[in-house]
């Protein structure tokens, strides 16, 4: 009797709702989530959401996967379209949104700021000299993707202005144009451009970059600098200079925050931006 704890623990169960284009940062998010949730005796549990789930099929999936009987639901980052994104903020329980939100949805947001990231990887370059900075990526099938591509334009804007008509930045990008890297296509934008360090804000394409650019007899960062906006150093690269993305922290702030909302359940919506630090690694150097 003496070993009966005098308040019942009820556990709790959360869902985090990704697909197979969020598992490279979910394992960093399901982290931040278990370690928060676990200090209260709640749990959560990763849902794969299938790659042909057709609107028309969400409610019968719903109800298959029991995420309507869950005591909240996590919405990962980089849903197959935005639509099924909406679908899912329209479940009947509480939810917190791992992105930047929407327009007109009602909702808590938490997410690792991009934005500050791109700011501070153009501010680093231009710290070393450099000027023609070409930007690689994605910039339009994505709202994060969006941002980034639209920060970096003003990041370059911004220093513009404190700088002589010399030194005006050009606007300079590479758009992959289909899912699978194309090195060679790459590599003739790099020697048309001819930048002088390159930001390569999307993740999964740091890798091949690296590789297309030493493939071609591009010495990093003798040659070029580069500048990877990923979610966490891999052995497949050299010491990346990179803005740090607290993805792990991301998922640790919004366990507190759907734990606050249940308790809180009319209280305004908050989107939060998590900002992080910059690390200067070896892939950058200063023009000579």
């Amino acid at each position: 009797y003496e070993r009966i704890s005098p308040y019942p623990i009820v556990q709790r169960r959360f869902v985090l709702l990704h697909t197979e284009q969020s598992l490279n940062f979910n394992r960093l998010l399901l982290d931040g989530l278990h370690d928060r949730f676990t200090e209260f005796g709640h749990r959560v549990d990763p849902v794969l959401i299938p790659a042909d789930l057709r609107p028309d099929d969400f409610a019968e999936w719903a109800e298959s996967t029991g995420i309507g009987y869950a005591e909240g639901v996590f919405i990962a980052p980089r849903m197959a379209s935005e639509r099924l994104e909406r679908l899912l903020l329209t479940l009947p329980v509480p939810r917190i949104l791992l992105n930047f939100p929407p327009h007109e949805v009602n909702v808590d947001s938490v997410i690792w700021d991009v934005s500050e990231a791109v700011y501070q990887s153009v501010l680093h370059l231009r710290r070393m000299g450099h000027s023609r900075i070409l930007y690689v990526g994605d910039i339009g099938t994505q709202r994060g993707f969006r941002l980034r591509w639209q920060t970096f334009r003003d990041a370059l804007q911004e220093v513009n202005e404190d700088a002589t008509p010399t030194a005006h930045l050009p606007l300079l990008a590479y758009v992959p144009e289909q899912e699978k890297f194309d090195a060679r296509a790459f590599i003739d934008r790099y020697r048309e451009l001819k930048p002088s360090a390159i930001v390569c804000a999307i993740d999964e394409l740091a890798v091949p970059v690296y590789r297309a650019l030493t493939d071609a007899g591009v010495r990093v960062p003798t040659d070029c600098s580069l500048i990877g906006i990923v979610n966490e150093q891999t052995d497949d690269l050299p010491l990346l200079t990179r803005p740090l993305l607290l993805i792990k922290e991301c998922g640790f702030r919004a366990a507190d925050r759907m734990l606050w909302r249940i308790a809180n359940p009319s209280a305004p919506y908050e989107h939060l931006r998590v900002r992080g630090g910059f690390y200067a690694g070896t892939t950058t150097g200063t023009i000579q």
